[in-house]
């Protein structure tokens, strides 16, 4: 008996129903009054019923799960029709749409946007299983997502319905911008969806066209009622008006050749136009597809790549129309195929594996629809068939096909005749019910009425968008015009085909269903019709579905599986393949599910949904746990090691602490002690000084008069010396005036004599005597006049004689006092032109440089007061002293010490010094320090350079008077033999020189500078710096200096100081002018500088003369009775030089007057010399010999061959004599070479002699050994082997050392047998040196090919050797190594046994694959006895498998393991290639691409590098292997087993890279491998043998700096990096970007910035390829990007150096909304930051009033005006400094809701009420719209509000709020990626804060 009370809920019959069937469901009903006899029922419906109490007693009662709903339907008590419904129901008022019945979701349209997709929800269901949260379509999502990624396998969503949309209260204006906003985030252009819509106008004008029926020539036909539409369609299309409409009303047909044009009827018409617009509409949807495809896939970038995907399939249910055609058949066709995968999913499968597996289950009986799906289209003849069968028939008609399938299926109990007779209709019964379908139009429909005339029209058109949709069928129209019906095939056929390709793809997936209820007909929300709802739930077999989900079980896993996941639940279970599977399953179930309803099948768990959840929860909770005891395990180790490292520390600390207590106890008494003994001492040696004092007065006042007296005697000596040759000068001067009168007496009187007696006979003797007497007064008269000339003459020449020794005077002057003239003019040579750096160096200034490294607080300026230390930290105590001595040795150069006594300048010629008698005093000191090092001895360098060669005497040396050259020797000579000392010196020059207004120590400063910068060249640490500061300098000394610097690194520091020659060069700026003589007695002179070697001396010599072999043509120098040879390569002439002038001194003469002279002359007799080839060469080697025979430098030992030279000599000399030319005479050299060789032998000795010195070993290939002994033993060897490698060189001849069988038709290589002769086609080149390939000719076979360069000898032979000499080379090879390479290797010098290195043939044992069996041929040993199938050492053949034999399975992993050895024999240069690989990243990534991506090829490709390095024995290929191996080290690891091998390989190697490969390696195992081979940089970097990576990074305030990167480095290090060195207060919010073509783009904090720029920069190369395929420049910048926690003031350095200068261009561009006042502000802290105190430039303010504010609001106002508002606000901050008003500047802007922003210019056509144009500023309150104009903030969406966004190349999206009725912004823009990354690092950013809060609060 039921007693029922208010409040309770029970099952009442529907009331409405009046005739009651057994299909008609209870309504849920809740108990209002149950006092009186009868109860008061009110149903769900809200309707009230009055029962009597004998009804009530038959009423069933609710369960509880019924009343309030559940999540999960198959948790219900009530478990029927019933009580699903009210279940759905309750849920569905609440507006809880979604409910679980297992995994399967039923989902009730509700017809109106709920509040349930937002991102917030996303989240929360993102990572939870089916269960976890309430019912949701995201849960679904979410979990097919999981499952794909879990099982790796297809998963599929399937939908009923359609879409849950409703038509009432939507906007359409915003939802057509919507759709506008999706097309183009799918990259369609605006063209292409102009295009679109035309169509779909035209669409909608096609369904408004109407048709009149008429009769045409007894033909039915149509007319149009109007023109209208068919007028806009054909405009819309571009077609004929004309043609359009007869295609619409007509149809064409051919017969007998003719075309034939014919009416049709109304109905066909309309079938036409139909067809036409499906077609329209059809192509159109496909070319959509295809566009949205294109734009959202990507191919696979590896074709072993598995693909796994999400299919979802959403399409409309089952349909039943008052008029059903062809159509609704095949949607209700295709509907019952998806309700049989549907059962057969849910019903069939489940319960056939539970009979397979042996699940104890009871049968649910369901409905199967497999026959229905047989009548359609499955078995033969069935409906589909039948009515393709009649479409074909040319006479097939609607009735004849329903005849047909009333006769083949009218006894089936599925298929319904018509109701009578003459029906025209036919029906099915479906699994959700019964349809009829009208057969009229059937076979029309489906033989698609899609007319050839349509084709026609679009052809003969101009819409070239409907051409490009119909390209297919047009050329097919064009191709098959007549046949094209025929091949046509149905559209039952199509739809059946794309059904069946639908269902395959289904069954390969994983299904998820989604089951879709309509509450009414009508569309409406909060309506619920009951009967609808029962009808929809019948046929989808709901009931049965949560019957099986019920008592069945969803979960099932395999026991291999199952223990797998789950096996850390239970205790004791061991690995899935050392355990009893099933034991392992039950023991697992019984301990986690105890007695639940699970069961074990044969194979299979099988377990319930709940069961998944809890047991995916325990295994969570469990790794939770065994994490947790691994973490405390772990920080207990670490802890206890930190313990215990910090108590060793300690103690440590503590030991040293009490050392340091007792040193200082120690030192005290020491220092007490040292007082009392200095106080005794005082006394003792005061007393004693005193006294000596004393005694010493009166000695010093006795020796005084002593000296005084004496050189008062002396002086009254001089004066009377000097006073008695002045009376000597006087009585001479008398003596020869009156000599002079004499004689001139005599001459006049003789001839007044002469003349007297020619007179007497003309003119008698009186007259004669008078005529005679006055030609003797005139004659004496002109010899007076005669003498006094002559006196004159003499006088002048001794005023010019003494003119010119003042002028030699000034010129000994070693600094100018033309001080002006030094800064005035500029460089005069030719070469000393100043060019434009390439390189920026404005950043490396010597004060920047002064404030990072010089220590003890010095300045970069100048000061007068002599330092006490070093400028640098120097390590070395001698060289802080010897820095002590040079830096006063500047200070008395530049000019003397302040408070310093002067001592008097010494003249150069002075050396107070010199004699024979101080040989060992000061100055030969001095010149210690100025000799060549190679001949200082070995004691004596040692000294100098550990800096004790100023030991004794040393302030005496630094104090005594010098010259200005010994100044600069001593200066110079230091920084020579003392590299520590360069920078010190140059620190000490710069520091003085910078500042100094004293011109003439200006001057010499500079003198100084440009000596130094020609002998030595700074350290790279300060060479940038030098450079800045000579750039900076005298526009006379700039380029002179730059250039002298430059040509200092090109041919190195010089060994001696500069010479006399060169500091008067200097002083002038002019080059050095060198005479130099030929042989032939001819000089050239040579401009040369401080630089200058004898390479480049020979080099302009050989062009002077145009001699064409240079060869052995030396420069010698010599200087009294020595000579000495300065070869032809790279020692310094002006060296030599200097070494003469110093010699020059101390043999007595002075610097300048050093008597050395220079020759070019003959030096080595090459082997090959032929004198007919260079003319010029023979004469100077021919006038050489007659000199050195002349001076006896050659000698003969037979008189015949001394005859024969000079017979020769004198032939010769005649021929030149007759012809005036040159002699060529080979017989003159054919003596003279063996004169000079026997001349060479003369000094060396048989080994039996007894000479001394070196030995060296003389060895022919035919095994003859000679050694011999000289005193030049060495430089024998040297002239030797150059011989022997200059034949090499020229040869072309070289044999075979090992066979080379033919490789096989097509290959390049050559083959040859051991001891074969090859002719190279090309003369020796570096290609043989370094190992690698040559081409060449088989002198035994004739053919041609490539081979490696080591297999075979050079011969060093010109001509072709004989067979005899190549038959050396086929001997045994123990006989061979015996007498030829081992007597090669000794000949050429032994070299000391190496520690054996470490090799991989211990791993390889284990780990590689065996060798593969070789022929005969290549099985022969090498000469060096090493087998050639040790798969471990280095190869010069091509692998054709992998090493490892782990990858010999994988085809494609051996594939390319075989290319990247190739890759690494090409990089290396042991295989031939056309292509030079030498530069570039081609071939490292070819090595190392297939590695990153494929984990098993590191070790293979470790395994590589290390053979090919392991016993090479080629130079150039193991340099290059090192460079492979550094670069692998920092890009990724090898595994644990191969690590322990690699690591001793690199350790046993004394190669320079190994312990930098250790530590790199190191590094990439601690901080995880990168994702990209390596940056060209890298590759670029180790190829020029730097290891160091120093990377530009620039700033905003127009600066950048040097940063090292590393291969390891992540941009979160470089971030902090840089943030250290700028001293900022924090790194957050900064970050690197890298501008890259027209692109910047920020570095994620987390990626290795080489793998950021490399796949930047790939991406940048594959969309724009450039010509000649050079990688893209880009550049690093270092800004602020996230301002959410800048508040200027906070840090001063980021405010000057960042927010400013980042800030400012935002203000000036006129983002930002500002006030008048606030622009005067702004303009006049820009003023004071720009000239600071500077008030001059007010009246320019005019000017440059655009660069101090935005031009919108200058124009609001006068620019008069401003300028008085910015004078007026420029006073208020009279006060700041430049930093300061930066900072002011910022506490403006900071004050605006736009502070920080990044702004953005966009065009958006989604909001009509925002304009057109919008301003977007993203900082740290979210997203902000600006209208451009009034700069007022629209709308602000904080970053919690932004549910999505996206971006592309042109366009930005974001939806705020609700996903599906949020508000959408699209914009148009070409920095929608930079719009992504920020808002993406905003709200990550903000994320991270907030998970910070939360477990700071949790841990709280």
């Amino acid at each position: 008996m039921v007693v029922l009370t208010r409040g309770d809920y029970v099952w009442l019959e529907d009331p409405r129903k009046k005739n009651k069937t057994s299909g008609d469901v209870p309504i849920g009903a809740r108990v209002k009054i149950a006092d009186s006899g009868q109860l008061q029922l009110q149903d769900d419906e809200g309707k009230d019923h009055w029962i009597s109490s004998d009804v009530a007693q038959k009423l069933r009662t609710m369960h509880i799960t019924s009343i309030e709903g559940v999540d999960d339907m198959i948790r219900l008590g009530d478990l029927h029709e019933a009580g699903i419904l009210r279940n759905l129901l309750v849920r569905y008022q609440n507006n809880v749409i979604y409910t679980f019945t297992g995994s399967i979701l039923v989902a009730v349209n509700p017809y109106q946007i709920l509040p349930i997709y937002t991102g917030q929800q996303i989240r929360e269901y993102r990572d939870k299983k089916i269960g976890e949260e309430p019912p949701h379509i995201f849960a679904i999502a979410d979990n097919a997502y999981c499952r794909m990624l879990r099982e790796v396998h297809n998963q599929c969503v399937i939908i009923r319905c359609g879409k849950c949309l409703t038509c009432e209260g939507r906007d359409d204006i915003k939802d057509f911008a919507d759709i506008r906003s999706a097309m183009k985030v799918l990259n369609f252009n605006d063209g292409h969806i102009y295009e679109l819509l035309k169509l779909l106008a035209a669409i909608l004008e096609f369904g408004n066209i109407e048709y009149d029926a008429i009769e045409t020539s007894n033909l039915e036909a149509v007319c149009f009622r109007g023109h209208k539409q068919t007028e806009a369609i054909s405009k819309i299309l571009k077609v004929n008006l004309d043609a359009l409409e007869n295609a619409l009303s007509t149809k064409k047909t051919v017969a007998a050749g003719e075309v034939v044009v014919s009416p049709v009827n109304k109905a066909k018409a309309i079938d036409m136009r139909d067809a036409f617009v499906k077609a329209i509409y059809g192509r159109m949807f496909i070319w959509v597809v295809g566009k949205v495809n294109d734009a959202t896939f990507q191919a696979k970038s590896n074709a072993n790549d598995i693909r796994v995907s999400i299919g979802v399939l959403d399409i409309f249910g089952f349909e039943n129309f008052g008029k059903n055609s062809f159509e609704q058949m095949c949607i209700n066709y295709a509907n019952e195929n998806l309700q049989q995968f549907f059962v057969q999913h849910i019903f069939k499968l489940e319960q056939d594996e539970y009979e397979r597996e042996g699940i104890q289950w009871q049968h649910i009986q369901f409905v199967d629809n497999q026959e229905t799906l047989d009548m359609i289209a499955v078995k033969p003849l069935n409906i589909l068939a039948l009515v393709d069968e009649e479409s074909r028939f040319p006479r097939g008609t609607d009735k004849t096909m329903l005849q047909k399938l009333n006769q083949q299926h009218g006894t089936n109990p599925l298929y319904m005749k018509a109701r009578s007779t003459t029906g025209t209709q036919f029906g099915i019964k479906h699994f959700a019910g019964q349809v009829f379908y009208e057969t009229i139009g059937f076979l029309d429909k489906n033989r698609d009425t899609f007319s050839p005339d349509f084709l026609e029209l679009i052809q003969k058109g101009g819409n070239s968008f409907l051409k490009m949709l119909f390209k297919a069928d047009l050329d097919i129209n064009r191709n098959q015009r007549k046949s094209a019906l025929g091949a046509k095939s149905t559209l039952g056929a199509q739809f059946k085909k794309s059904l069946d390709s639908l269902m395959k793809t289904l069954n390969s997936c994983q299904p998820f269903f989604v089951r879709c209820i309509k509450p009414n007909e009508f569309k409406k929300p909060s309506t619920f019709e009951r009967d609808l709802v029962v009808r929809q739930l019948r046929y989808s077999g709901m009931m049965e579905t949560i019957s099986i989900r019920r008592a069945g079980y969803p979960i099932r896993h395999t026991f291999y599986e199952f223990v797998g996941r789950y096996r850390i639940l239970g205790t004791g279970i061991k690995p899935a393949n050392k355990e009893n599977c099933k034991a392992a399953s039950k023991k697992i179930c019984n301990d986690m599910l105890g007695a639940q309803d699970w069961q074990l099948g044969h194979q299979k768990v099988f377990l319930k949904d709940a069961h998944d959840l809890l047991l995916e929860q325990a295994r969570d909770r469990a790794q939770a746990e065994k994490c947790i005891i691994i973490q405390r395990v772990v920080r207990g180790w670490y802890y206890r090691k930190r313990y215990i490292a910090m108590r060793k520390s300690a103690i440590y600390i503590q030991s040293c602490w009490r050392k340091y207590a007792q040193r200082v106890r120690f030192t005290k008494m020491r220092k007490g002690f040292l007082r009392l003994q200095a106080y005794f001492r005082t006394r003792t040696l005061s007393y004693k000084f005193h006294f000596l004092r004393y005694r010493i007065g009166l000695f010093q006042a006795y020796c005084r008069g002593y000296i005084v007296r004496r050189e008062h005697r002396k002086y009254i000596g001089s004066i009377v010396k000097i006073q008695s040759v002045f009376r000597m000068l006087l009585a001479r001067n008398r003596y020869l005036k009156i000599r002079n009168e004499q004689r001139r007496r005599k001459k006049a009187e003789k001839y007044r004599k002469e003349i007297e007696l020619q007179l007497k006979k003309e003119m008698g003797q009186k007259k004669a005597k008078e005529e005679a007497q006055r030609l003797m007064q005139e004659k004496l008269k002109e010899l007076e006049e005669i003498d006094a000339d002559a006196e004159l003459q003499r006088k002048r020449e001794l005023l010019d004689n003494m003119e010119e020794i003042k002028r030699a005077e000034k010129i000994r002057i070693e600094l100018p006092v033309e001080v002006e003239e030094a800064f005035k003019s500029g460089p005069t040579t030719s070469n000393q032109e100043q060019t434009d750096s390439k390189e920026d160096l404005s950043n490396y200034t010597f004060a920047k440089f002064a404030t990072t490294y010089f220590q003890g607080g010095a300045t970069a300026t100048y000061v007068r007061k002599k330092l006490t230390d070093s400028l640098l930290d120097l390590k070395n105590k001698g060289d802080r002293n010897d820095g002590k001595s040079v830096m006063s040795k500047i200070y008395s150069t530049l000019g003397r010490t302040r408070g310093q006594k002067e001592l008097p300048q010494m003249p150069d010629d002075a050396n107070p010094l010199s004699g024979s008698q101080k040989k060992s005093t000061i100055r030969k000191k001095l010149i210690s320090l100025t000799i060549k090092r190679k001949s200082v001895p070995r004691d004596v360098a040692e000294r100098i350079r550990d800096g004790e060669e100023i030991d004794i005497n040393h302030s005496m040396i630094i104090d005594r008077p010098t010259s200005n050259l010994e100044k600069l020797h001593f200066i110079i000579g230091h920084g020579i033999l003392r590299p520590n000392l360069r920078d010190e010196i140059y620190c000490m020059i710069c520091k003085q020189l910078s500042g100094n207004n004293a011109k003439g120590s200006h001057a010499r400063g500079w003198i100084l500078l440009s000596l130094c910068v020609g002998c030595f060249a700074p350290t790279d640490r300060f060479v940038k710096y030098l450079r800045c500061f000579i750039s900076e300098g005298p526009p006379g000394y700039a380029p002179y200096c730059e250039e002298r610097l430059q040509r200092t690194f090109e041919n190195g520091t010089r060994n001696q100081p500069p010479s006399w020659l060169e500091l008067q060069a200097t002083k002038s700026k002019k080059p050095i002018m060198l005479p130099i003589t030929y042989m032939d007695g001819t000089t050239k002179t040579l401009l040369a500088d401080s630089a200058a070697t004898a390479r480049e001396l020979c080099q302009m010599l050989a062009e002077k003369v145009g001699l064409k072999d240079q060869f052995g043509f030396s420069i010698y120098i010599a200087i009294f009775d020595k000579v000495t040879s300065l070869g032809s390569g790279g020692d310094h002439v002006m060296d030599a030089i200097s070494q003469c002038e110093q010699y020059a001194k101390e043999q007595g003469a002075q610097e300048r007057n050093a008597p050395w002279r220079l020759f070019f002359r003959k030096e080595i007799f090459a082997p090959w010399h032929d004198a007919r080839e260079d003319p010029v060469g023979t004469n100077l080697i021919y006038h050489q010999v007659v000199r050195g025979i002349k001076f006896g430098e050659y000698k003969c030992d037979q008189v015949s061959n001394h005859s024969s030279l000079c017979h020769n000599i004198y032939k010769c000399t005649l021929s030149q004599c007759l012809t005036g030319g040159e002699c060529h005479d080979r017989g003159l050299m054919s003596p003279a070479k063996e004169m000079m060789s026997s001349n060479k032998r003369a000094n060396v000795a048989d080994k039996t002699g007894e000479l001394p010195g070196q030995s060296f070993t003389l060895v022919t290939v035919s095994g003859d050994e000679f050694t011999f002994t000289s005193s030049n033993a060495e430089d024998i060897r040297e002239h030797i082997g150059t011989f022997h490698e200059g034949l090499k060189k020229k040869s072309r001849f070289v044999v075979s050392l090992r066979d080379n069988p033919n490789q096989g038709e097509g290959s390049s290589l050559l083959s040859f047998q051991k001891g074969d002769l090859i002719i190279l086609e090309h003369e020796y080149n570096e290609s043989i040196m370094d190992g690698r390939w040559c081409y060449g000719v088989n002198d035994r076979t004739g053919l041609k090919g490539d081979f490696s360069a080591d297999c075979v000898y050079v011969l060093p032979a010109l001509t072709k050797p004989s067979p005899e000499i190549v038959s050396f080379f086929t001997m045994d090879r123990s006989e061979l190594s015996q007498k030829f390479m081992s007597a090669s290797e000794n000949a050429i010098g032994s070299h000391d046994t190496l520690e054996k290195p470490h090799t991989l043939e211990e791993f390889a044992i284990e780990h590689f694959r065996s060798p593969q069996k070789q022929t005969l041929s290549k099985a022969v040993k090498s000469l060096r006895g090493r087998p050639q199938d040790e798969l471990w050492s280095h190869s010069r053949e091509p692998i054709r498998q992998p090493l490892l034999k782990k990858l010999i399975g994988n085809d494609e992993l051996a594939r390319q393991s075989t290319e990247a050895f190739l890759a690494i024999m090409k990089y290396m240069g042991d295989y031939p290639t056309r292509k030079d690989y030498r530069h570039g990243n081609e071939l490292t990534d070819q090595i190392f691409e297939g590695a990153l991506k494929n984990e098993p090829l590191r070790d293979e490709i470790f395994c590589q590098i290390v053979k090919q390095l392991t016993s090479n024995k080629i130079k150039f290929s193991e340099e290059r292997g090192w460079e492979l191996m550094w670069l692998m080290t920092g890009i990724f690891a090898c595994s644990k087993a191969l690590h322990p091998h690699v690591t001793k390989f690199l350790r046993s190697k004394r190669h320079q890279l190994a312990m930098d490969c250790i530590h790199r390696l190191q590094k990439t195992i601690q901080y995880g491998q990168r994702k990209n081979p390596p940056h060209l940089v890298e590759v670029e970097a180790i190829i020029h043998k730097t290891t160091q990576i120093f990377h530009k990074v620039y700033f905003p305030d127009d600066t950048d700096e040097a940063f090292e990167v590393e291969s390891g480095t992540r941009a979160k290090d470089f971030t902090q990096n840089i943030s250290k060195r700028l001293h900022l207060r924090s790194a957050e919010g900064f970050s690197l970007f890298v501008k890259i073509a027209d692109k910047v783009i920020s570095v994620p904090e987390c990626d290795f910035f080489f793998d950021f720029v490399r796949h930047l920069t790939d991406l940048i190369r594959k969309a724009r390829p450039s010509r000649d395929g050079t990688m893209p420049t880009y550049k690093v910048f270092f800004m602020k990007k996230l301002w959410t926690n800048t508040v200027p003031g906070n840090d001063p350095n980021a405010d000057c150096i960042f927010h400013y200068h980042q800030e400012l261009p935002k203000l000036l561009r006129g983002y930002h909304k500002c006030s008048k006042d606030e622009g005067a502000q702004l303009a006049a802290l820009q003023y004071r930051v720009r000239f600071g105190d500077d008030k001059s430039e007010f009246q320019n303010i005019p000017r440059f009033i655009k660069d101090f504010l935005p031009a919108d609001l200058i124009r609001q106002q006068s620019t008069e005006f401003w300028k008085r508002m910015i004078v007026v606000a420029y006073n208020k901050h009279s006060e700041k400094s430049r930093n300061e008003a930066k900072v002011a500047f910022l506490k403006i802007i900071y004050r605006w809701p736009t502070f920080g922003s990044a702004f953005f210019e966009v065009r958006q056509t989604t909001e009509p009420t925002y304009p057109e144009v919008l301003l977007i500023g993203i900082n740290k309150l979210g997203v902000n719209l600006i209208d451009p104009k009034s700069k007022e903030i629209l709308a602000t969406y904080p970053f919690t509000k932004i549910s999505n966004w996206s971006s592309g190349n042109t366009y930005f999206h974001m939806t705020i709020g609700n996903l599906v009725r949020g508000t959408k912004l699209l914009c148009e823009t070409p920095l929608g990626y930079k719009m992504d990354d920020l808002l993406t690092s905003y709200i990550s950013q903000m994320l991270t804060n907030m998970n910070k809060q939360k477990s700071t609060a949790k841990f709280t």
